[in-house]
């Protein structure tokens, strides 16, 4: 007797039933650790921005053009616009929003060096005191800034108007130089020429200085540095020859 197996009807299918789909999704620790890295990045791209803005956080502050005495009366010429980064002592130096030009310089300054405020003193008491010079007895490179003294010499060859008596005297001392005018360097220019040297004095001794000129010629000589002096020129008490 063998045993007979069932077949299932004609036309009839049992499908086995399909899992329903899921969607994946991605584990939380995944989205953290992407904010942070984009926080990384801002953060490393404010600091960059922070630095570079910070190298070139420089500010605009007057320099001097050139060597000036002690006692100089500053005008635009002297003065330079330079953009340099001073941190926490922009404060100490002249920024290019001032014009200090009439300020008279307390300290002697080097040409490029930044002008400090301490540097600057008013032009009170001081006058601009013009001195008639035969150009043979003026130095060539004579210019602003410098330190000269300047002696009365009683002989007609330097520009004395006659023999007066005296020798030589001292009758500017360690005056800076405001300006130098009237010297030529064409083929009409000699060594008579009269050039303008004009210098800073305190105006008590202005009289006491065109006294003890007296008429005779003037003789310039220019200190070596512009250190040299008390640096306001000034008559001395009374002659040396």
């Amino acid at each position: 007797m063998s045993a007979t197996t069932a077949a299932p009807p004609a036309g009839r299918t049992d499908a086995v039933p399909s899992p329903v789909p899921r969607r994946v999704r991605p584990p939380r620790w995944l989205d953290l650790r992407l904010v942070l890295g984009v926080l990384l990045v801002l953060g490393s791209v404010l600091l960059g921005a922070r630095v570079v803005t910070g190298a070139d956080a420089t500010v605009p502050v007057w320099s001097v053009s050139g060597d000036l005495a002690a006692g100089t009366v500053l005008d635009a010429d002297d003065l330079v616009a330079v953009s340099v980064r001073l941190d926490d002592v922009a404060g100490q130096y002249l920024a290019t929003s001032t014009r200090p030009e009439g300020r008279v310089l307390g300290r002697a300054v080097r040409a490029g060096e930044l002008l400090p405020r301490s540097a600057l003193e008013e032009a009170t008491g001081l006058v601009q005191l013009a001195l008639p010079v035969q150009a043979g007895y003026v130095p060539p490179g004579l210019t602003r800034g410098q330190v000269v003294d300047v002696y009365a010499v009683a002989d007609p060859a330097v520009g004395a108007t006659g023999q007066t008596g005296g020798d030589v005297d001292l009758v500017v001392s360690a005056a800076p130089v405001q300006a130098v005018t009237g010297r030529g360097d064409g083929v009409l220019s000699t060594a008579t020429t009269t050039v303008q040297v004009v210098v800073a004095v305190a105006g008590a001794d202005a009289a006491d200085v065109l006294g003890a000129i007296g008429g005779r010629g003037l003789v310039v000589v220019v200190r070596e540095s512009v250190d040299a002096g008390p640096g306001v020129g000034s008559a001395p008490a009374g002659p040396t020859g």
